[in-house]
């Protein structure tokens, strides 16, 4: 049962975090930050989530426009 517990516990401790959390985590732990560098290093993380966003419906938005037009032959 203990197991469990841990694995449970370990779980919901990791879930959620992306590498920018992991980064922050390590950064606060080398350096330790001020409650605004925190807010600020949070507010990046949004951003950078954000942009990752955007790159994925670009690239689904030209996939899915990309039509190849074909070649005409006139057939005597």
């Amino acid at each position: 049962m203990a197991q469990q517990q841990q694995t449970e516990k370990a779980a919901s401790e990791h879930s959620g975090h992306c590498i920018c959390c992991e980064v922050m985590e390590h950064v606060q732990d080398l350096f330790g930050v001020s409650p605004a560098v925190r807010q600020h290093l949070s507010n990046s993380r949004v951003e950078l989530l954000k942009a990752l966003r955007q790159v994925i419906d670009d690239r689904i938005e030209h996939v899915s426009g990309a039509k190849r037009p074909g070649a005409k032959i006139t057939v005597e």
